[in-house]
């Protein structure tokens, strides 16, 4: 979605990102350079002390055992399928409304993504709906806390262990989001994380990590990393090469410690527009009381939401759709035969819901700004006074 400038009816000039990660840059900018320098001064580019030292300080901030860093989001949830020994004719339950990776990685080892529709408050993975997809070739289940959003985790491990499968949970956007007082990414066999550089923890480019209290899943992922090699050129396994960068490590680690302050932020911001948006006829985001959510997106649903795009750009604001095609619902997975039908909330999921500008660093007039060009699109439709 392109911001396009144009003037307001104070005529004034706008432009409101949806996310702006230069923001947050410039502001620790002399400290990541700083750690920059130390990496490339120390001769160590690939795993070394950089990488290490932010695995301890992940695990920690997660509360688990252990964190292995990986090349990326996709590749976290990539290996510890492989790790679990989950390949051909099994079966991994997962939601239809996420990025495609959290399928993608089902099929790329060899299993079979079965999709579960979504709760329509939430639109995480709905628990009441899980248990009549388990079969006897069901190996695990991925929920994926969608939007920063944490999802029914009691629910889900409750019937992960009766039939004795796996939870891994996609906690891709969703660190430092936690449910009843545990942290996102700790409460399954292993959590997964992306620092893709539009995550609430975003690097600058790509990385990933896969948290467990599991230390034989833990070895295993440390080994699968590199190759499948341990020690250096003794392979017991067929591997990856999914290292985490070690540059990346030394700015996330510089980042880290101001991750809880953003998700705040971002929790405020997200209560600003809820009281600004309230009387509007729109779903906006709903968060149990037991959880806390991180709002890696704001997203609203409306059924007018193209229209509504439109006349955002059209007052300089971005937003965005995450996301317009349900995965049953992709080219590539029209074999698995889901009907049009099947899962009725994903679809009306996709077709309506849409993200407004959301960061830590927004400014309140921002903010504002965007609150009444929303109220303005549907007092022009005569949908509020």
């Amino acid at each position: 979605m392109s911001m396009a400038l144009k003037r307001n009816e104070e005529q004034e000039w706008r432009k409101v990102p949806l996310l702006d990660p230069i923001a947050q840059y410039e502001g620790l900018k002399s400290e990541i350079r700083e750690a920059v320098d130390q990496v490339l001064e120390s001769g160590n580019y690939i795993m070394g002390p950089a990488v290490k030292q932010f695995e301890a300080k992940v695990a920690d901030f997660c509360g688990v055992s252990y964190a292995i860093g990986v090349a990326n989001g996709t590749d976290a949830l990539l290996l510890t399928l492989d790790a679990l020994g989950i390949g051909a004719g099994d079966e991994v339950i997962t939601t239809p409304f996420t990025f495609f990776a959290s399928a993608e990685v089902i099929s790329q080892v060899g299993a079979t993504p079965v999709f579960v529709d979504i709760a329509a408050d939430t639109y995480n993975l709905d628990a009441a709906k899980l248990e009549v997809a388990i079969t006897p070739r069901t190996k695990a289940i991925i929920p994926v806390h969608i939007f920063g959003q944490p999802a029914d985790m009691d629910e889900i491990i409750e019937i992960a262990n009766r039939y004795g499968v796996y939870v891994i949970e996609d906690a891709c956007q969703a660190m430092g989001a936690s449910y009843k007082g545990r942290p996102a990414g700790s409460m399954g066999i292993a959590g997964c994380f992306s620092f893709f550089p539009t995550k609430n923890l975003g690097g600058y480019g790509d990385g990933g990590m896969i948290v467990t209290n599991d230390p034989a899943l833990a070895k295993k992922l440390q080994i699968l990393r590199v190759h499948g090699s341990n020690p250096k050129y003794y392979h017991s396994m067929i591997g990856y090469n999914s290292r985490l960068d070690a540059l990346q490590a030394a700015m996330l680690q510089v980042k880290l410690p101001h991750l809880d302050s953003w998700n705040q932020l971002r929790r405020e911001k997200a209560e600003i527009y809820n009281e600004g948006l309230r009387n509007v006829p729109l779903q906006l985001p709903f968060e149990d009381k037991d959880r806390c959510a991180i709002y890696h997106l704001y997203i609203i649903q409306t059924d007018y939401r193209d229209d509504l795009l439109q006349y955002l750009e059209d007052n300089g604001i971005a937003s965005g759709i995450y996301y317009p095609v349900p995965l049953h619902r992709q080219e590539v997975y029209r074999d698995l035969n889901y009907g049009v039908d099947s899962l009725p909330v994903a679809e009306n999921s996709a077709q309506g819901t849409m993200a407004l500008p959301l960061y830590p660093e927004m400014t309140l007039e921002d903010q504002l700004y965007v609150i009444s060009v929303v109220r303005q699109f549907f007092a022009k439709r005569g949908e509020i006074g």
